[in-house]
């Protein structure tokens, strides 16, 4: 596994102070908020008007007369009798009725009557007076809608001067972003292993807000802003803590996706109204995390402007608009800085761009350094020997590196972490998991042997490859054995002879088998998709073939996210044909050599062979001394005392 690094020198662009200008006047109320009390009228009058259409409905008026003769008939279900005379009740058929019992004929048998036509009588009846509790459910719309409308109005008068009622509405509109001003984070520079030249560039912009003077008597006008790129887990938002930990000015944090919703104008008011109260506490910094999520090029959507473009057209006007204020500083940081819009990349927006790659030897040996705090590290750990071990990863691969690290000390019941643990952890985050379960046929076992010594002996034997440092045959997760390297330095640049003899290992073990078993096996699968990966990067990339000549066909952007390939083929299709029959011709040239060096060294080959079958992980001092013709000390088997490099299934040179 390699890094790649590449060093951009940026510079601030000297100008003339700018003067403050002041603060924009407040907007003038939305018009919409006089029509909301009209509204609630309206609505609270349709509310009567349906009562009273409900209302229409009201009991049948029968006389005493009738009443009876219904009773008699058969046609009433209930009644209610009051104490004046007064009888109310319901039909069989659900419709309601009122009579009134004459006075002169209020001794008369009616409850016998009722009784005997199997009316069932109940209580007395309900009043008929206005309830006020009728009233006050009436009247709750319109009660709920003017106290919603004065306290919007009480909303929009405490926030003149700011973004407005129009797009704070519910907090739909405004700024998610969280404010360190009195409490800030404890994290600080210090605590940020590594990366000196881009702690110098970030906090040289920390500086400039809180003494702006020097800067400004030199005549010199700070970044506006800040884009940190790299890959990740890299340690971008670490920075932007340490900044909001040193600053003594307010810091605001956000996501780029917390500017997107599903409602048209919502990106653009929550970006007016995060400037807004940053110029209220400025001087600020503005920081923005995954800028790519509204900052991405525009016109690549269907339907043309839609809301993620709006977003970013409020962004630009608020970065660099005809508001000139410099007393406000925006950091973002993205892992895809390729895809985001040229208008936010030149000067007077983002005027910085810190490039925060990968962590080389003695940064890695850094962050092991701070991770390792508060976890009990044996005393003879040497964390430089695993971090020269741990080439390619982040600071967040190193982190997780020591917290396995500890999880294997405690799952073997110890609290001390010790350089077995270590290479454990690093098996395990590279490989996966080792599963006892899943143990080798015996025959499976030598042809992994076979396989794995065909790579390490081809490795020892080229002068150009690195060192091998272990070879296993012990299964872990997808690979059923591994040989592993240890490059001796951080590689930047890789010359053609050390591309040439990368092919050839990673072919060694297709070799040996073909050499040994006379037939090969799926085991070389992930080999070849490599060695063809590679031979492929190097014809059509790197200008390596002689018969394409120095013409190279490079993905655009840095890829931090990995290699994703060329989009489009921007060459015929001759050029295409003669591409595969160039890294046909350089895949076949590996394996030949492979093969040579393998049947020039047979002995040494079967030797290494039975000693892993027998141990079934050697180091590299033990096939050095087999190779060399030296006496090896076969009687170590397991891992090795130290933290070894990436597998060569894992490896793949980047070019610069």
């Amino acid at each position: 596994m390699t890094i790649r690094q590449v060093h951009l020198s940026t510079s601030a662009k000297p100008g003339p102070p700018n003067d403050r200008r002041p603060a924009p006047a407040p907007p003038p109320p939305p018009p919409w908020r006089h029509w909301l009390l009209v509204l609630g009228v309206a609505l609270t009058v349709l509310l009567f008007v349906l009562s009273g259409i409900n209302a229409g409905s009201s009991p049948k008026q029968l006389s005493f007369t009738q009443f009876q003769n219904d009773v008699t008939s058969g046609f009433v279900k209930t009644a209610t009798i009051g104490s004046t005379g007064h009888v109310s009740g319901t039909f069989i058929k659900g419709a309601t009725y009122t009579s009134q019992i004459p006075t002169a004929l209020q001794d008369t048998g009616l409850n016998q009557l009722l009784r005997a036509h199997h009316v069932n009588v109940v209580g007395s009846p309900p009043s008929s007076g206005l309830s006020l509790l009728a009233v006050i459910v009436d009247l709750l719309p319109l009660i709920l809608l003017v106290s919603f409308f004065f306290w919007v109005s009480r909303r929009a008068r405490s926030q003149l001067g700011g973004s407005g009622i129009g797009g704070r509405l519910m907090g739909i509109g405004g700024s998610k972003a969280k404010v360190y001003d009195e409490e800030r984070p404890t994290t600080r520079f210090s605590d940020v292993a590594g990366y000196e030249g881009a702690k110098r560039e970030v906090s040289e912009v920390v500086d400039f807000l809180k003494n702006p003077d020097p800067y400004t008597k030199a005549g010199a006008v700070g970044p506006k802003g800040v884009l940190m790129v790299g890959p990740p887990g890299t340690g971008k938002t670490l920075m932007a803590r340490a900044v909001a930990g040193e600053a003594e000015v307010p810091f605001f944090a956000l996501t780029g996706s917390s500017f997107v919703e599903m409602f048209v104008g919502v990106g653009a008011a929550r970006v007016r109204d995060l400037f807004a109260d940053a110029r209220k506490r400025a001087p600020a910094i503005v920081f923005i995390d995954e800028i790519d999520a509204i900052g991405g090029k525009r016109g690549t959507s269907f339907g043309g402007n839609d809301e993620r473009e709006q977003t970013l057209n409020q962004l630009l006007a608020e970065m660099d608009g005809f508001d000139q204020s410099t007393d406000i500083v925006i950091m973002a940081a993205t892992n895809r800085p390729e895809t985001l819009d040229p208008a936010l990349l030149r000067p007077g927006r983002f005027d910085r761009t810190v490039e925060i790659p990968l962590p080389n030897l003695e940064e890695r040996t850094a962050i092991l350094k701070v991770h390792a705090k508060g976890k009990h590290i044996a005393p003879d750990v040497d964390l430089s020997i695993a971090a020269r071990g741990t080439p390619g990863f982040s600071g967040a691969d190193l982190a997780n590196l020591v917290n396995e690290a500890a999880l294997h000390a405690v799952r073997f019941h110890r609290t001390v972490v010790d350089a077995q643990d270590l290479d454990a952890a690093r098996d395990r985050i590279l490989l996966g998991r080792r599963d006892s379960s899943n143990a080798l046929m015996p025959d499976e076992k030598h042809s992994v042997a076979v396989h794995e010594t065909g790579h390490a002996l081809v490795a020892a034997l080229s002068a150009h490859a690195d060192p091998v440092a272990k070879v296993t045959i012990l299964p872990a997760g997808q690979a059923l054995g591994v040989t592993e390297q240890l490059p001796e330095n951080d590689r930047r640049l890789y010359p053609e002879s050390y591309l040439l003899d990368s092919l050839a290992v990673r072919l060694g073990g297709r070799s040996a088998e073909l050499l040994v078993l006379g037939e090969a096996s799926t085991g070389a699968a992930n080999d070849l998709a490599g060695a063809t990966q590679l031979a492929t990067k190097m014809v059509r990339e790197w200008g390596l073939s002689p018969r394409l000549g120095p013409i190279g066909y490079g993905s655009d952007g840095p890829g931090y996210l990995g290699e994703s390939g060329l989009t489009s083929r921007p060459y015929a299709e001759a050029t295409q044909r003669a591409i595969d029959e160039e890294v046909a011709r350089l895949l076949n040239e590996a394996e030949s050599r492979a093969t040579d060096l393998l049947r020039g060294h047979r002995e040494e080959l079967d030797q290494v062979v039975e000693l892993l079958v027998e141990h079934e992980t050697i180091d590299g001092k033990q096939l050095l001394a087999i190779v060399n013709g030296t006496s090896a000390d076969t009687a170590t088997a397991g891992s090795p005392a130290q933290p070894a490099p990436p597998a060569v299934e894992q490896s793949e040179p980047v070019a610069q």
